[in-house]
């Protein structure tokens, strides 16, 4: 593949798709319009990668007052092991099953794996420090 092909295949941001391709988003939220929201979902999706493979794994979470994310693991669990001091992603969202409609935020951020206290049972913290937080409505489908 040669290089212009190759740049021009690259994309930041998906185009919005036009009436027959779905739901557009609207445009972005605030990053504390987006916190809030994240903080009334209760499970998310983090995406790391796997011998640079990408993962996605459906985890309960909740925020520190900072808006960093916190997972909780089994110690040494593979989640654990993989992220510790990469960057990461979590996305979170409500889309109305009907319509559409809704919201998405993601959280890009490097992740902290907190080691459990030395306690029988105890289990390890992730945080995902925020470095860019990115929240979208979702409008109904004009079709």
């Amino acid at each position: 593949m040669n290089a212009d092909r190759e740049a021009a295949s690259v994309q930041v941001e998906p185009p919005a798709l036009g009436r027959s391709g779905g739901v557009a988003p609207e445009p972005g939220l605030d990053e504390a319009r987006a916190l809030e929201l994240l903080r009334r979902a209760g499970v998310g999706r983090v995406v790391y990668t796997v011998g640079a493979l990408p993962a996605v794994l459906p985890v309960r979470f909740r925020l520190d007052p900072l808006g960093g994310v916190l997972l909780s693991t089994v110690p040494g669990s593979e989640l654990a092991r993989a992220v510790d001091g990469a960057v990461i992603a979590f996305e979170a969202d409500e889309v109305d099953g009907a319509d559409g409609t809704g919201w998405c935020v993601t959280v890009l951020g490097r992740a902290e794996v907190r080691r459990p206290s030395p306690e029988p049972g105890a289990r390890a913290e992730i945080r995902i420090a925020p470095e860019l937080v990115v929240g979208r409505h979702l409008a109904p489908d004009a079709a």
